[in-house]
């Protein structure tokens, strides 16, 4: 079946900007590329909104303990966009509808995908190629032609990008853009870790450390699983009267722990 949309960029070429890097550790450059039109089974989407991870900047850095990512790359996986033209096919989107593209692919098909006790799509297996994940090539060039990278299955960092459909959710249009991005990665991990890996059963006490974006997501989860008593440790005070708002109950400060640790607090 062939998806037709109605996009005057469709089976076009796109010419765009976006945040490339070219050497890890030093700062992104601004370019204008070249987004191909999406293949089969493949997505288009016009970036809305993105955030930065901290996984973009830890993979950006090239630590040694990292695989080696190739280069020139475009980086970020936490974003929302509008679907611009979709590939053959395609039917679970379709033009104009809003999306996040996520990094965790899910087929839907797989006993694994189907599974509430796993997300590992085994239909196509682990792991996370450069490039798009059916074939191996990219979808963005230089205009010389030359070949830019794609990362996490994603690549947020532009305003064009081209997304397998198997890592894209349509959601309602309702949703603000600012926290919209954030379900793809922060918020998904966050709850996730309280709901699905960990288990918070109604009643339990769950204590969280650190109470950045990540751990106030396991913050909101626990509530949602009726943790009776939801402890949060971080060195910033301020953090406490944000995470009540996800359910923190209780805040440790271990800088002003004295000789006890954190275990040894009496709430």
């Amino acid at each position: 079946m062939n998806n037709k949309s109605a996009s005057p960029k469709a089976g076009k070429v796109i010419r765009c900007k976006a945040a490339i890097c070219r050497i890890p550790g030093k700062p992104l450059v601004i370019e204008e590329i070249e987004v191909e039109p999406p293949k089969a089974w493949e997505v288009r989407i016009k970036i809305l909104c993105t955030s930065l991870c901290h996984s973009d900047v830890t993979f950006w850095k090239s630590s040694t303990d990292l695989p080696k990512l190739p280069l020139p790359v475009i980086f970020g996986h936490e974003a929302v966009g509008v679907v611009e033209s979709v590939g053959e096919y395609v039917e679970e989107v379709k033009e104009r509808d809003l999306v996040l593209p996520i990094f965790q692919r899910d087929c839907g098909e797989c006993r694994d995908c189907k599974s509430s006790k796993s997300n590992t799509c085994s239909k196509f297996g682990r792991g996370y190629r450069p490039n798009m994940p059916r074939d191996g090539t990219s979808r963005f060039r230089e205009l010389k032609g030359d070949v830019i990278h794609h990362f996490l299955n994603i690549s947020s960092f532009t305003e064009y990008t081209v997304v397998d459909i198997t890592h894209v959710v349509k959601i309602t249009p309702h949703i603000p853009l600012g926290i919209a991005c954030l379900l793809t990665c922060g918020v998904s991990t966050g709850v996730g870790a309280a709901w699905k890996v960990a288990g918070v059963e109604v009643g339990s006490t769950v204590a969280i450390f650190g109470l950045g974006a990540v751990g106030l997501a396991v913050a909101e989860g626990a509530r949602l699983n009726r943790a009776s008593k939801i402890i949060g440790v971080d060195i910033n005070p301020e953090k406490f009267e944000i995470g009540k708002k996800f359910g923190i109950t209780d805040f440790i400060n271990p800088a002003t722990c004295g000789d006890k640790t954190v275990s040894q607090v009496n709430l």
